[in-house]
């Protein structure tokens, strides 16, 4: 119990130090987390039954080599390719808005800088330090979310577009 209460002691320094704007690249981590996880799950546990339905249907077809049969294919294939990839571009979009978010909070600090500037003279550097760390914090913390969803966004693409490319193999159109 003394742990958690440390941590929210720590979180909460943290966002005093940053400023509000860390909430905002707080939420949209949570959000493009979330969805990638929803994406991991879905193809490790709902995709390969679904895959796998997808084939037994198609070679349970007498007729493969039609024209009707052709476009059969093709729309299972581009509805299972639909769903393989819902909330791909949301997720990119979150990564690349993070590091943005982070620049709101140094324009933000820097205002805080400004009127520190404007109010008590440049003379006290004490009293700009905490636009500075303003300033500073949320553009390190905007750039740490993209950086840790960069590598597991890439990698979920990657996965997708095998997984699309091995349900074409796996329907052999003669």
């Amino acid at each position: 119990m003394l742990f958690l209460i440390e941590l929210i002691e720590s979180v909460r320094s943290f966002v005093a130090t940053g400023g509000n704007v860390l909430y905002f690249v707080a939420f949209a981590l949570l959000l493009m987390w979330i969805m990638m996880v929803e994406r991991y799950w879905f193809l490790a546990s709902v995709y390969p039954k679904m895959r796998d339905e997808i084939v037994a249907n198609w070679e349970a077809r007498t007729d493969t080599t039609s024209w009707y049969a052709h476009r059969i294919r093709d729309t299972w294939i581009s509805e299972t390719a639909e769903l393989l990839e819902r909330n791909m571009i949301t997720i990119k979009t979150l990564v690349a808005m993070c590091p943005l978010i982070g620049l709101l909070g140094t324009v933000t600090g820097m205002i805080s800088v400004f009127e520190t500037m404007a109010q008590q003279g440049t003379g006290n550097p004490r009293l700009m330090a905490s636009g500075i760390s303003m300033a500073t914090i949320p553009t390190m913390a905007g750039m740490v979310a993209a950086l840790s969803g960069v590598f597991f966004s890439t990698r979920l693409d990657a996965k997708v577009k095998l997984a699309k490319a091995k349900l074409v193999d796996s329907l052999p159109h003669h």
